[in-house]
Protein backbone atom coordinates (compact mmCIF):
# COMPACT_ATOMS: atom_id res chain seq x y z
CA UNK A 1 0.00 0.00 0.00
CA UNK A 2 1.10 3.54 -0.70
CA UNK A 3 1.90 5.36 2.54
CA UNK A 4 2.31 8.78 0.95
CA UNK A 5 -1.18 10.18 1.44
CA UNK A 6 -1.76 13.76 0.50
CA UNK A 7 -1.93 15.83 3.71
CA UNK A 8 -5.34 17.07 2.55
CA UNK A 9 -6.90 13.61 2.81
CA UNK A 10 -8.11 12.40 6.20
CA UNK A 11 -6.35 9.16 7.10
CA UNK A 12 -9.60 7.55 8.32
CA UNK A 13 -13.07 7.39 6.84
CA UNK A 14 -16.30 5.42 7.10
CA UNK A 15 -16.27 2.03 5.37
CA UNK A 16 -19.66 2.71 3.75
CA UNK A 17 -18.12 4.05 0.55
CA UNK A 18 -16.01 0.90 0.26
CA UNK A 19 -19.20 -1.14 0.76
CA UNK A 20 -20.89 0.73 -2.10
CA UNK A 21 -17.90 0.39 -4.40
CA UNK A 22 -17.52 -3.30 -3.66
CA UNK A 23 -21.19 -3.97 -4.37
CA UNK A 24 -20.88 -1.92 -7.55
CA UNK A 25 -17.96 -4.06 -8.69
CA UNK A 26 -19.88 -7.26 -7.91
CA UNK A 27 -22.87 -5.96 -9.90
CA UNK A 28 -20.55 -5.37 -12.85
CA UNK A 29 -19.55 -9.03 -12.78
CA UNK A 30 -16.29 -8.79 -10.84
CA UNK A 31 -15.45 -11.34 -8.17
CA UNK A 32 -15.04 -10.30 -4.56
CA UNK A 33 -11.37 -11.25 -4.77
CA UNK A 34 -10.75 -8.91 -7.71
CA UNK A 35 -12.58 -6.07 -5.97
CA UNK A 36 -10.74 -6.37 -2.67
CA UNK A 37 -7.32 -7.56 -3.85
CA UNK A 38 -4.57 -5.89 -1.85
CA UNK A 39 -6.96 -3.73 0.21
CA UNK A 40 -6.85 -5.64 3.48
CA UNK A 41 -10.67 -5.45 3.51
CA UNK A 42 -13.08 -8.36 3.92
CA UNK A 43 -16.82 -8.96 4.09
CA UNK A 44 -17.12 -8.93 7.91
CA UNK A 45 -15.55 -5.50 8.06
CA UNK A 46 -17.59 -4.16 5.15
CA UNK A 47 -20.72 -5.54 6.77
CA UNK A 48 -20.13 -3.49 9.92
CA UNK A 49 -22.02 -0.18 9.45
CA UNK A 50 -19.86 1.57 12.05
CA UNK A 51 -16.51 0.44 10.69
CA UNK A 52 -13.80 2.84 9.64
CA UNK A 53 -11.01 2.13 7.17
CA UNK A 54 -7.85 3.83 6.00
CA UNK A 55 -8.19 6.17 3.03
CA UNK A 56 -5.45 4.13 1.37
CA UNK A 57 -7.68 1.06 1.43
CA UNK A 58 -10.48 2.81 -0.43
CA UNK A 59 -7.99 4.14 -3.00
CA UNK A 60 -6.71 0.61 -3.60
CA UNK A 61 -10.29 -0.61 -4.04
CA UNK A 62 -10.92 2.17 -6.56
CA UNK A 63 -7.74 1.24 -8.40
CA UNK A 64 -8.98 -2.35 -8.64
CA UNK A 65 -12.25 -1.13 -10.18
CA UNK A 66 -10.39 1.15 -12.60
CA UNK A 67 -8.06 -1.68 -13.62
CA UNK A 68 -10.96 -4.03 -14.33
CA UNK A 69 -13.68 -1.63 -15.53
CA UNK A 70 -11.90 1.57 -16.54
CA UNK A 71 -12.28 0.81 -20.23
CA UNK A 72 -16.05 1.36 -19.91
CA UNK A 73 -16.97 5.03 -20.60
CA UNK A 74 -18.60 6.80 -17.66
CA UNK A 75 -18.14 3.91 -15.23
CA UNK A 76 -17.37 6.37 -12.41
CA UNK A 77 -20.65 8.20 -13.04
CA UNK A 78 -22.56 4.94 -12.67
CA UNK A 79 -20.82 4.24 -9.37
CA UNK A 80 -21.53 7.77 -8.11
CA UNK A 81 -25.27 7.41 -8.62
CA UNK A 82 -25.28 5.00 -5.67
CA UNK A 83 -24.21 7.68 -3.20
CA UNK A 84 -27.16 9.20 -1.33
CA UNK A 85 -27.52 11.38 1.75
CA UNK A 86 -28.01 8.37 4.01
CA UNK A 87 -24.61 6.99 2.99
CA UNK A 88 -22.83 9.95 4.62
CA UNK A 89 -24.04 9.46 8.18
CA UNK A 90 -24.29 12.56 10.36
CA UNK A 91 -22.86 14.75 7.57
CA UNK A 92 -25.83 13.84 5.40
CA UNK A 93 -28.33 14.53 8.19
CA UNK A 94 -26.73 17.93 8.75
CA UNK A 95 -27.23 18.85 5.09
CA UNK A 96 -30.78 17.55 5.08
CA UNK A 97 -31.68 19.74 8.08
CA UNK A 98 -30.19 22.92 6.57
CA UNK A 99 -32.58 25.76 5.65
CA UNK A 100 -31.30 26.38 2.08
CA UNK A 101 -29.01 24.91 -0.55
CA UNK A 102 -26.52 27.66 0.24
CA UNK A 103 -26.31 26.79 3.94
CA UNK A 104 -26.17 23.08 3.08
CA UNK A 105 -23.31 23.68 0.63
CA UNK A 106 -21.42 25.83 3.11
CA UNK A 107 -21.80 23.27 5.89
CA UNK A 108 -20.96 20.41 3.55
CA UNK A 109 -17.74 22.06 2.40
CA UNK A 110 -16.84 23.00 5.96
CA UNK A 111 -16.89 19.33 6.93
CA UNK A 112 -15.75 17.88 3.61
CA UNK A 113 -13.30 15.66 5.50
CA UNK A 114 -16.28 13.61 6.74
CA UNK A 115 -17.15 12.62 3.17
CA UNK A 116 -15.41 10.25 0.78
CA UNK A 117 -13.69 12.96 -1.26
CA UNK A 118 -10.03 12.70 -2.20
CA UNK A 119 -9.84 16.22 -3.56
CA UNK A 120 -10.63 19.82 -2.73
CA UNK A 121 -14.04 21.29 -3.58
CA UNK A 122 -14.96 24.96 -3.65
CA UNK A 123 -18.08 26.95 -4.48
CA UNK A 124 -17.90 30.10 -6.62
CA UNK A 125 -20.76 32.45 -7.44
CA UNK A 126 -20.25 34.15 -10.81
CA UNK A 127 -23.06 36.37 -12.06
CA UNK A 128 -26.21 34.30 -12.27
CA UNK A 129 -24.27 31.06 -11.98
CA UNK A 130 -22.96 28.88 -9.16
CA UNK A 131 -19.88 26.78 -9.87
CA UNK A 132 -18.66 23.75 -7.94
CA UNK A 133 -14.98 23.19 -8.75
CA UNK A 134 -13.38 19.83 -8.02
CA UNK A 135 -9.57 19.86 -7.95
CA UNK A 136 -8.23 16.35 -8.42
CA UNK A 137 -4.60 17.22 -9.25
CA UNK A 138 -3.24 15.59 -6.07
CA UNK A 139 -4.66 12.24 -7.17
CA UNK A 140 -2.73 9.55 -9.02
CA UNK A 141 -3.39 10.02 -12.72
CA UNK A 142 -4.99 6.61 -13.21
CA UNK A 143 -7.64 7.35 -10.54
CA UNK A 144 -8.63 10.88 -11.52
CA UNK A 145 -11.33 10.20 -14.09
CA UNK A 146 -13.17 7.60 -12.00
CA UNK A 147 -13.13 9.65 -8.80
CA UNK A 148 -14.19 12.92 -10.44
CA UNK A 149 -17.00 11.12 -12.29
CA UNK A 150 -18.08 9.37 -9.09
CA UNK A 151 -18.20 12.59 -7.10
CA UNK A 152 -19.89 14.59 -9.86
CA UNK A 153 -22.71 12.07 -10.02
CA UNK A 154 -22.75 11.93 -6.22
CA UNK A 155 -23.26 15.71 -6.03
CA UNK A 156 -26.29 15.45 -8.32
CA UNK A 157 -27.65 12.60 -6.23
CA UNK A 158 -27.30 14.69 -3.05
CA UNK A 159 -29.06 17.63 -4.70
CA UNK A 160 -32.03 15.41 -5.58
CA UNK A 161 -32.16 13.95 -2.08
CA UNK A 162 -32.12 17.42 -0.53
CA UNK A 163 -34.90 18.93 -2.65
CA UNK A 164 -36.82 15.91 -3.96
CA UNK A 165 -36.32 17.54 -7.36
CA UNK A 166 -33.88 17.16 -10.22
CA UNK A 167 -32.44 20.59 -11.05
CA UNK A 168 -30.82 20.71 -14.49
CA UNK A 169 -27.18 21.68 -14.85
CA UNK A 170 -26.20 24.61 -17.03
CA UNK A 171 -22.79 23.20 -17.95
CA UNK A 172 -20.22 20.63 -16.91
CA UNK A 173 -16.56 20.43 -17.81
CA UNK A 174 -13.78 17.99 -17.03
CA UNK A 175 -10.00 18.20 -17.23
CA UNK A 176 -9.70 14.70 -18.65
CA UNK A 177 -9.95 13.59 -22.24
CA UNK A 178 -13.31 12.84 -23.85
CA UNK A 179 -14.36 9.16 -23.71
CA UNK A 180 -15.28 7.22 -26.83
CA UNK A 181 -18.96 7.16 -25.89
CA UNK A 182 -20.85 9.98 -24.10
CA UNK A 183 -24.11 8.11 -23.56
CA UNK A 184 -23.65 7.66 -19.81
CA UNK A 185 -22.50 11.26 -19.38
CA UNK A 186 -25.60 12.58 -21.12
CA UNK A 187 -27.89 10.26 -19.14
CA UNK A 188 -26.43 11.12 -15.72
CA UNK A 189 -25.57 14.80 -16.21
CA UNK A 190 -28.47 15.67 -18.49
CA UNK A 191 -26.15 17.34 -20.97
CA UNK A 192 -22.98 16.80 -22.97
CA UNK A 193 -19.99 18.03 -20.97
CA UNK A 194 -16.81 19.53 -22.38
CA UNK A 195 -13.42 17.91 -21.89
CA UNK A 196 -9.75 18.92 -21.76
CA UNK A 197 -10.91 21.89 -19.69
CA UNK A 198 -8.78 23.93 -17.29
CA UNK A 199 -10.87 22.75 -14.31
CA UNK A 200 -13.57 20.29 -13.37
CA UNK A 201 -16.72 22.39 -13.00
CA UNK A 202 -20.37 21.66 -12.37
CA UNK A 203 -22.43 24.78 -13.14
CA UNK A 204 -26.03 25.47 -12.10
CA UNK A 205 -28.30 28.48 -11.60
CA UNK A 206 -27.24 30.68 -8.69
CA UNK A 207 -30.88 31.09 -7.66
CA UNK A 208 -30.86 27.45 -6.57
CA UNK A 209 -28.63 28.36 -3.61
CA UNK A 210 -31.41 30.36 -1.95
CA UNK A 211 -34.06 27.70 -2.44
CA UNK A 212 -35.61 26.52 0.84
CA UNK A 213 -35.16 22.84 1.63
CA UNK A 214 -38.15 20.72 2.71
CA UNK A 215 -36.25 19.06 5.56
CA UNK A 216 -35.10 22.31 7.18
CA UNK A 217 -34.88 22.11 10.97
CA UNK A 218 -32.51 24.63 12.62
CA UNK A 219 -32.38 22.77 15.96
CA UNK A 220 -31.53 19.45 14.31
CA UNK A 221 -29.03 21.17 11.99
CA UNK A 222 -27.21 22.67 14.98
CA UNK A 223 -27.06 19.34 16.81
CA UNK A 224 -25.83 17.60 13.66
CA UNK A 225 -23.08 20.17 13.15
CA UNK A 226 -21.92 19.68 16.73
CA UNK A 227 -21.72 15.94 16.07
CA UNK A 228 -19.82 16.63 12.85
CA UNK A 229 -17.31 18.67 14.86
CA UNK A 230 -16.86 15.85 17.38
CA UNK A 231 -16.50 13.15 14.71
CA UNK A 232 -13.99 15.20 12.75
CA UNK A 233 -11.94 15.81 15.90
CA UNK A 234 -11.97 12.09 16.68
CA UNK A 235 -10.77 11.14 13.21
CA UNK A 236 -8.07 13.77 13.23
CA UNK A 237 -6.73 12.37 16.50
CA UNK A 238 -6.53 8.95 14.84
CA UNK A 239 -4.79 10.37 11.82
CA UNK A 240 -1.16 11.12 11.21
CA UNK A 241 1.65 8.63 11.51
CA UNK A 242 0.24 7.07 14.69
CA UNK A 243 -3.07 6.36 12.93
CA UNK A 244 -1.26 4.67 10.05
CA UNK A 245 0.73 2.54 12.47
CA UNK A 246 -2.47 1.47 14.27
CA UNK A 247 -3.94 0.42 10.91
CA UNK A 248 -0.79 -1.50 10.02
CA UNK A 249 -0.74 -3.34 13.34
CA UNK A 250 -4.44 -4.19 13.08
CA UNK A 251 -3.92 -5.61 9.59
CA UNK A 252 -1.70 -8.48 10.83
CA UNK A 253 -2.68 -9.42 14.39
CA UNK A 254 -0.85 -12.75 14.26
CA UNK A 255 2.43 -11.22 13.09
CA UNK A 256 2.77 -7.85 14.79
CA UNK A 257 5.86 -6.14 13.36
CA UNK A 258 8.39 -4.59 15.69
CA UNK A 259 9.53 -0.99 15.51
CA UNK A 260 12.50 -1.73 13.24
CA UNK A 261 10.28 -3.56 10.73
CA UNK A 262 7.73 -0.74 10.66
CA UNK A 263 10.42 1.89 10.24
CA UNK A 264 11.81 -0.07 7.30
CA UNK A 265 8.33 -0.32 5.71
CA UNK A 266 7.91 3.44 6.10
CA UNK A 267 11.34 4.09 4.59
CA UNK A 268 12.74 5.79 7.67
CA UNK A 269 15.06 4.92 10.52
CA UNK A 270 13.68 3.74 13.84
CA UNK A 271 15.12 6.90 15.37
CA UNK A 272 13.11 9.06 12.96
CA UNK A 273 9.99 6.99 13.61
CA UNK A 274 10.43 7.41 17.37
CA UNK A 275 10.94 11.17 16.99
CA UNK A 276 7.84 11.59 14.81
CA UNK A 277 5.69 9.59 17.24
CA UNK A 278 7.03 11.72 20.10
CA UNK A 279 5.87 14.79 18.17
CA UNK A 280 2.36 13.28 18.04
CA UNK A 281 2.41 12.63 21.77
CA UNK A 282 2.68 8.85 21.70
CA UNK A 283 5.14 5.95 21.57
CA UNK A 284 5.32 2.76 19.56
CA UNK A 285 4.86 0.56 22.62
CA UNK A 286 1.66 2.42 23.58
CA UNK A 287 0.25 1.97 20.06
CA UNK A 288 1.18 -1.71 20.13
CA UNK A 289 -0.56 -2.21 23.48
CA UNK A 290 -3.63 -0.27 22.33
CA UNK A 291 -3.97 -2.56 19.31
CA UNK A 292 -3.35 -5.70 21.32
CA UNK A 293 -6.03 -4.72 23.84
CA UNK A 294 -8.59 -3.99 21.11
CA UNK A 295 -7.86 -7.31 19.41
CA UNK A 296 -7.87 -9.20 22.71
CA UNK A 297 -11.33 -7.88 23.59
CA UNK A 298 -12.71 -8.93 20.20
CA UNK A 299 -11.08 -12.37 20.30
CA UNK A 300 -12.33 -13.01 23.83
CA UNK A 301 -15.86 -12.07 22.76
CA UNK A 302 -15.84 -14.52 19.86
CA UNK A 303 -15.92 -17.66 22.00
CA UNK A 304 -14.35 -20.94 20.96
CA UNK A 305 -10.76 -19.69 21.14
CA UNK A 306 -8.55 -20.80 24.00
CA UNK A 307 -6.36 -18.32 25.85
CA UNK A 308 -3.34 -20.03 24.30
CA UNK A 309 -4.71 -19.44 20.79
CA UNK A 310 -5.50 -15.80 21.54
CA UNK A 311 -2.07 -15.22 23.06
CA UNK A 312 -0.46 -16.70 19.94
CA UNK A 313 -2.54 -14.52 17.61
CA UNK A 314 -1.48 -11.44 19.54
CA UNK A 315 2.20 -12.34 19.26
CA UNK A 316 2.84 -13.49 22.83
CA UNK A 317 5.34 -16.32 23.22
CA UNK A 318 3.82 -17.37 26.55
CA UNK A 319 0.17 -17.35 27.60
CA UNK A 320 1.20 -16.14 31.03
CA UNK A 321 2.61 -12.97 29.46
CA UNK A 322 -0.74 -12.29 27.77
CA UNK A 323 -2.65 -12.86 31.02
CA UNK A 324 -0.31 -10.54 32.91
CA UNK A 325 -0.65 -7.81 30.24
CA UNK A 326 -4.44 -8.13 30.12
CA UNK A 327 -4.70 -7.86 33.91
CA UNK A 328 -2.61 -4.68 33.75
CA UNK A 329 -4.89 -3.23 31.03
CA UNK A 330 -8.29 -4.17 32.44
CA UNK A 331 -7.72 -4.98 36.10
CA UNK A 332 -8.94 -8.56 35.60
CA UNK A 333 -7.82 -11.76 33.90
CA UNK A 334 -8.94 -12.63 30.34
CA UNK A 335 -11.09 -15.41 31.79
CA UNK A 336 -12.88 -13.01 34.14
CA UNK A 337 -13.40 -10.55 31.30
CA UNK A 338 -14.91 -13.27 29.10
CA UNK A 339 -17.37 -14.34 31.83
CA UNK A 340 -18.60 -10.77 32.25
CA UNK A 341 -19.52 -10.33 28.60
CA UNK A 342 -23.31 -9.86 28.04
CA UNK A 343 -25.24 -12.89 26.82
CA UNK A 344 -25.28 -13.03 23.05
CA UNK A 345 -22.12 -10.99 22.57
CA UNK A 346 -20.07 -13.99 21.58
CA UNK A 347 -22.58 -15.07 18.96
CA UNK A 348 -22.83 -11.58 17.54
CA UNK A 349 -19.05 -11.23 17.33
CA UNK A 350 -18.79 -14.66 15.74
CA UNK A 351 -21.06 -13.45 12.94
CA UNK A 352 -18.73 -10.49 12.34
CA UNK A 353 -15.73 -12.75 11.91
CA UNK A 354 -17.27 -15.51 9.80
Amino acid sequence: MNHNLSPGWPARRSAISAQLLTQFGLDQGLSLTRCLQGTGLDLPLLGNPGAEIAAEQELRLIRNLVHNLGHLPGIGLKAGMRYHLNTYGIWGFALLSSPTFRSAAQLGLRYLDLTYAFHAVRLEEIGDEAHLILDERDLAEDLRTFIIERDSAGILSLQRDLSNLSVPLLRASFRGAAPSDLTTHKDVLGLEPTFNAAENRIVFARSLLDQALPGANPHVALNCEQQCQALLAKRQVRGGLSGRIRDRLLSSPGQLPDMEQLADELHMTSRTLRRRLDAEGTRFRLLQEEVRLALAEELLAIGGLTLEEIAERLGYGETSNFIHAFRRWKGMTPGQYRIRQPAGTAAEEQCRWV
